[in-house]
């Protein structure tokens, strides 16, 4: 063992990497890829590894805190150690990291102007699920959902249909949701032979068929109530076109959407909203749960064919915002009211989500429809509940769609899908947002290795926030889609 003791040192010190002295500065804009520039950063996030983009025969990166603490990595892919660099924020909490890079051409080392970030003094919550999902619109052999740790790089599958039991492996595995941030409680859904509702209560499975009754389908859009055993959901019958030629590619449109409520106590079903002039959808609690809010869109079928009728109108469907109070003792509704006439403006507005503490409402608006995800119009847009005051994400908004998003558990982050990198593929983004309603500049969620994006061509949707990870093997979740469907109780309207 003597000798391993003499070669660890050694190599240690051949792999010590220090900035040249000598370098010149030049004002060469700074090609970095994904964009870590100008932002503002959890205190806990993994390492932000980007690749330079620059033609040059050398590289070193620092990444240098203003208060205390220095990384140096060496390379046009700037990796940083994941200890190093958690020490790195801690020391620098409500400060700024800096990163300088060095490259080196005709053997003569130049600087680059530096790059700042901002360290928040907020946490994000540890993990995210999300869908990771080709993007061919009845493909789903390898469709999963995913979790990820924020802190770190690790990841596994929640579900994968790839490594499923051949009865499970057509399934298309969608609206993954969870209890207030806790996946204990969870609900997971799958379409298709052997599908349905999978609702997950302190690590017992069972699978819930809530087609039953007059109801139009399956549970479809779900929102688990905060502090009740109760989920509403849309039911839905869907269709999608494609467009020959457009940017937006496909149109995925409700003919017939109503809410519903299952209480998973009780084992029944009631009505919320079943307008047959009406499409509701995209349910979404308040915090206190004394709220659903949703979207519903005016529709008035001027052809007996509902299909061609969506397909021939699809540019005058245009969903406003509404919530309804609730009573958790009574399991009552009242009386809908309008919270954004977004069809008044000659828009459409979708996925209402309320932050936790209750202030602000974060929605969807594009030009028209439901499905937001293919319509570059899309942005991200704010509304405050004291105030009435609504607008566009300043900062986190981009040029292209901006759809699926959800509040961290502080309220101080939130994560969204957006097609901002190549207009064809969903990726991930995170963006601040304090007490103001003040949102950041957005970032793609960081990867070990930082070329990652350049060659997975799959997107990534519905990312919902959790406390913990979910605990539950696949292999259960399989079972649990084997098993024989729980039918619930449809009540009276």
């Amino acid at each position: 063992m003597k000798p391993l003791l003499l070669i660890l040192p050694l190599l240690a010190v051949a792999c010590t990497v220090a900035p040249p002295d000598n370098a010149r500065e030049i004002t060469l804009p700074v090609d970095i890829s994904p964009d870590y520039t100008g932002l503002t950063i959890p205190r806990n996030i993994a390492p932000l590894n980007f690749l330079i983009r620059l033609d040059a025969d050398d590289f070193i990166t620092v990444a240098r805190g203003s208060n205390a603490g220095a990384i140096t990595v060496r390379g046009p892919s700037a990796r940083f150690p994941r200890k190093a660099w958690r020490d790195l924020l801690d020391k620098n909490s409500g400060a700024a990291i800096f990163f300088e890079i060095y490259i080196k051409r005709d053997g003569e080392w130049l600087k680059l102007p530096r790059v700042r970030n901002t360290v928040s003094t907020d946490d994000i919550d540890p993990y995210i699920s999300y869908r990771l999902i080709e993007p061919g619109y009845v493909y789903y052999w390898d469709l999963a959902i995913r979790q990820r740790d924020l802190t770190s790089f690790d990841e596994r599958d929640i579900f994968n249909n790839k490594n499923s039991p051949r009865d499970t492996r057509r399934l298309c595995i969608n609206c993954h949701a969870y209890q207030s941030y806790n996946p204990e409680k969870m609900q997971l859904h799958g379409r298709g032979a052997n599908g349905g509702t999978i609702i997950a209560r302190d690590n017992k499975l069972f699978k819930v068929n809530l087609k039953t009754g007059d109801l139009v389908s399956n549970g479809v859009y779900p929102a688990w109530h905060p502090s009740e055993n109760l989920i509403a959901y849309s039911v839905s019958q869907t269709g999608q076109v494609f467009h020959s030629v457009d940017a937006r590619k496909v149109e995925v449109q409700d003919l017939v959407s109503d809410l519903v409520l299952y209480d998973a106590d009780r084992n029944t079903v009631a009505y919320i909203a079943a307008d047959t002039a009406e499409l509701e959808t995209f349910p979404a609690w308040s915090p206190r749960g004394d709220y659903l809010y949703y979207s519903s869109a005016a529709y008035a079928p001027t052809h007996a064919n509902r299909s061609l009728n969506a397909l021939v109108n699809y540019r005058d469907i245009q969903y406003n915002i509404l919530r309804r109070p609730f009573d958790p003792v009574s399991r009552q509704f009242g009386e809908p009211e309008t919270v954004v006439d977004a069809a008044l403006a000659g828009k459409s507005a979708t996925l209402p989500r309320v932050s936790p503490d209750g202030r602000y409402l974060l929605y969807s608006l594009g030009d028209f429809g439901i499905f937001h995800v293919w319509h570059p119009e899309s942005d991200l847009h704010l509304l405050d509940l004291e105030s009435g005051d609504a607008a566009p994400l300043e900062a986190a908004n981009s040029s292209s769609a901006e759809s699926y998003h959800s509040w961290s558990s502080s309220g101080r982050w939130i994560i969204f899908s957006s097609r901002r990198d190549d207009g064809s593929f969903t990726r991930l983004y995170i963006a601040r947002v304090d007490e103001q309603g003040r949102d950041s500049k957005a970032f793609v969620l960081p990867q070990r290795d930082p070329g990652l994006y350049d060659r997975l061509y799959k997107s990534f949707n519905v990312p919902e926030f959790m406390t913990s990870p979910v605990t539950l093997s696949p292999r259960a979740i399989s079972r649990a889609f084997d098993s024989e469907a729980v039918v619930p109780r449809l009540l009276p309207r």
